[in-house]
């Protein structure tokens, strides 16, 4: 019977207890607060090509999140997500991954989604819950799914996606595939048991996955020091078996050498990653958040001295690959391709009521069916109540 606890450890005789400052994990940095390089930095693979492909991807989606806060204030939707602040993390992921590779996302991924190609008009199909929504119009908004763009459809339930991604890469292993997982997680879902339950598994089986956490120092409105005592969240990395590295989660480069590297580990020697990005939230949690309830203007303003988007953008202009006039030719652009697709995709139908009860089951069972004729019936004869004209039954 195999036993891999360790019986060549060192023998004390007298008690010695460990804790944090034991095990010091450092951050990886490249890029300096003003875009310069330290001077003994390993830089990522990455060319002209696809630094300006990353820095287009900051682009849009700080159009994206600007125009669809703005849209909710207004009433057009009901709820949003931004990721202002934290872009480097998730985008930056993102370029070092193979288009097969899969993305499991927890709720502020819609970069690396942009990344991978998903287009305006699609971000508005799912936000409007249309009848061109992938998700049927089944989800309420930010909640994205691709599966030409292997894209896990995102979950509410916190952590869930964590077991899902371990499963899924044990999958590919199993297939001999080339490929694995990455999935998304904030510092609070790191407080859930799913968390645990992952990884461990990951460290037991060997899979070929990538926990990438993002730790922007809250949980909604807790912060990690009423979270966790211990030094964040890579030591339980350590712990359980996986390679593990910190990032500075505002550094594109940083991030983008870590996911390279953890790559390789994850699909070459069926090794499992944890990334642990330290980053910061500039907006609210939600639309539903008022953030300076539990947080004040001077943290806010240290972070944003640490943009991700601003770093970046002064280490292309160094390197002749961006200049102002490039900036404001691509901020336009974006912010009417995604003006343009908002007014298109709330104009499209709901999908008809039928999908309500669609995909689950091969044959619908006869509770559903007289549970979809009363629906029926019932907004048929409250019409005002139900706006029927954003419903389509059999007949129509």
């Amino acid at each position: 019977m195999s036993d891999n606890r360790k019986t060549d450890a060192q023998i004390v005789h007298c008690p010695e207890f460990s804790d944090n400052s034991s095990l010091n994990i450092p951050t990886l940095r490249i890029l300096q607060d003003d875009g310069t390089l330290y001077p003994d930095a390993q830089m990522p693979e990455i060319d002209q090509t696809l630094a300006l492909k990353i820095y287009d991807t900051f682009l849009f989606v700080r159009a994206l999140d600007e125009r669809m806060l703005a849209s909710q204030r207004q009433g057009r939707i009901s709820f949003y997500m931004t990721e202002t602040g934290e872009e480097a993390a998730d985008i930056g992921s993102a370029a070092a991954l193979h288009d097969e590779d899969m993305i499991m996302a927890q709720y502020r991924e819609q970069g690396a989604l942009a990344f991978r190609g998903f287009e305006p008009d699609e971000f508005m199909n799912q936000i409007f819950s249309n009848e061109k929504d992938y998700g049927k119009g089944r989800q309420m908004p930010i909640h994205y799914g691709s599966n030409k763009l292997h894209y896990m459809t995102v979950s509410s339930p916190l952590a869930t996606q964590l077991p899902q991604a371990t499963g899924y890469a044990y999958a590919l292993k199993a297939q001999n595939k080339a490929n694995c997982v990455i999935c998304y997680f904030g510092d609070g879902a790191a407080s859930e048991g799913d968390f645990h339950a992952a990884l461990n598994m990951a460290g037991v089986l060997k899979t070929p996955s990538i926990f990438f956490c993002r730790n922007n120092g809250y949980a909604i409105s807790t912060p990690a020091h009423e979270q966790f005592a211990g030094d964040g969240i890579a030591p339980r990395g350590v712990a359980l078996g996986l390679k593990t590295i910190r990032v500075d989660g505002n550094d594109v480069l940083a991030v983008l050498k870590a996911t390279q590297e953890a790559r390789k580990l994850a699909v070459e020697q069926n090794q499992p990653v944890l990334i642990e990005a330290m980053t910061y939230r500039l907006g609210a949690h939600s639309s539903s958040d008022d953030p300076s309830g539990y947080r004040n203007k001077s943290e806010e303003d240290t972070w944003r001295a640490k943009c991700p988007v601003l770093r970046f953008k002064q280490w292309l202009i160094k390197q002749a690959w961006w200049d102002e006039e490039q900036e404001a030719a691509r901020q336009e652009v974006h912010r009417t391709s995604v003006v343009k697709a908002m007014k298109k995709g709330e104009k499209v139908p709901a999908p008809a009521l039928d999908e309500l009860f669609n995909d689950v089951y091969d044959t619908l069972p006869w509770h559903l069916e007289e549970q979809h004729k009363e629906l029926e019936q019932h907004i048929r004869k409250y019409p005002d109540a139900y706006k029927t004209t954003s419903w389509r039954f059999n007949d129509e």
